[in-house]
């Protein structure tokens, strides 16, 4: 069967994609939680200030000391969203990206047990679609943990996603069977 080696790879390739899930609680989210607190300690002054007419014990504030404030307030916002940058860029593109990848693999792979055409026409549709979850997905996997020469390889991927969409869609018209085919 052309379609186990995607099934396989498929589940295994899931594995690895889904398990940036934990990685970014157990790697990223700690810095993310210290910038909200540092953030809510400096926005949390700013509403008490404005609260309060900006007077600290009953006293007003100079401008700079509100300056300060601010720009404290200003700071601390931008570290939550710099420390967020990370999470939302494995988030966004590999981890969702791969594990999509993933399933169309496997589904492309169970596809393939049912279509009956010419086995070098589903070898062909069965590494296209591995080879373009390791192009797209893979290598937004090694772009984001810093291996850069990643980026020229990742236009590839979409396209052969694309490529082996394209051609099951023809090969199911061609040959798709009620039933499991016998290669």
């Amino acid at each position: 069967m052309i379609g186990k080696k995607n099934v396989v790879f498929g589940f295994l390739y899931l594995v690895i994609t889904a398990s940036l899930g934990p990685y970014m609680i157990v790697k990223m989210f700690p810095d993310m939680g210290a910038a909200l607190g540092e953030k809510q300690v400096s926005v949390g002054r700013l509403q008490a200030l404005k609260n309060n007419n900006f007077e600290e014990e009953l006293e007003p504030l100079a401008v700079d000391q509100i300056a300060r404030a601010n720009t404290s307030g200003i700071l601390a916002l931008n570290k939550v969203l710099n420390s967020q940058q990370p999470i939302d860029g494995i988030k966004g593109g590999p981890h969702a990206h791969g594990n999509l990848e993933a399933l169309l693999n496997i589904a492309a792979g169970i596809a393939l047990c049912f279509i009956a055409v010419a086995p070098l026409f589903k070898q062909i549709i069965s590494w296209v679609f591995i080879a373009g979850a390791l192009m797209h997905s893979g290598m937004l996997f090694l772009l984001n943990f810093g291996m850069e020469w990643a980026g020229m390889l990742l236009p590839v991927g979409p396209w052969l996603v694309l490529l082996g969409l394209l051609l099951i869609g023809i090969a199911a018209a061609l040959g798709f069977k009620g039933q499991a085919v016998i290669d």
